[in-house]
């Protein structure tokens, strides 16, 4: 192949290139004002997390760690859960790392006893680097006591999580989406025309960036399904 092809070869790949990348920028943005995200966001996390039993062992998935938003939201609703299911051990998986002065997995431990759980309940699965070896090890550790096991993680892993733990060999698991609660549009909404900074409408500042960041959250986590299928984890 002469230079003059390679030239237009290469020409007409960048074209198809720019068309493809500028055709999914326009759909994913036109999908930003509409509720298409939020139910691929929702559907992720509740679809195979209903609790139907009373599950014998809580696993926090540690997520991004402490401190982080994610990771208060992941200890508050583990909280949640282990006031309602008093018996269960906790498991907190989240690997240590020996560098880390904060002791990130500790921290979430201490987290859980500031909200009144008993320390006795708690335990730690550090070595698993990702969803798969975490439930690999805690099968290892704790399969013979736990039958059940409720799953707390964000609404986009949950899906993941349930099918990885379940091929892991434990029988019955469910999970915890952390599912946050933003105040209500109303609240925040201009609905008397004032002349003051308050919100005229939240649709553009709040709704389309929060879609854009759904979409992004499905769309990495799909690629991470798709990883795991292959790979013969779920």
């Amino acid at each position: 192949m002469d230079s003059a092809r390679i030239k237009t070869f290469l020409l007409k790949f960048l074209k198809w290139l720019v068309g493809i990348s500028g055709g999914s920028a326009l759909i994913f943005f036109i999908l930003s004002f509409t509720d298409i995200p939020y139910y691929a966001y929702h559907y992720l996390g509740t679809c195979n997390s209903k609790v139907y039993y009373k599950p014998q062992v809580i696993v926090l998935l540690g997520g991004a760690g402490m401190p982080s938003p994610d990771g208060f939201m992941r200890t508050y609703y583990t909280t949640l859960a282990a006031n309602k299911f008093k018996d269960a051990k906790i498991i907190i998986a989240l690997p240590k790392n020996e560098g880390d002065s904060i002791d990130q997995p500790r921290q979430m431990a201490n987290e859980l006893v500031l909200h009144g759980i008993d320390s006795s309940r708690i335990f730690f699965e550090p070595l698993g680097f990702n969803t798969r070896s975490q439930a690999e090890n805690i099968a290892g550790k704790f399969s013979s006591q736990a039958s059940s096991v409720l799953l707390v993680t964000s609404p986009e892993h949950m899906y993941r999580s349930v099918e990885t733990f379940k091929r892991s060999g434990f029988k019955t698991v469910s999970g915890m989406a952390t599912f946050e609660k933003p105040p209500d549009e109303e609240k925040i909404e201009d609905t008397e025309n004032s002349s003051d900074t308050r919100v005229k409408s939240p649709d553009l500042r709040y709704n389309t960036w929060s879609y854009m960041h759904y979409e992004l959250l499905v769309m990495k986590e799909y690629c991470a399904i798709t990883y795991y299928w292959m790979k013969g984890w779920i």
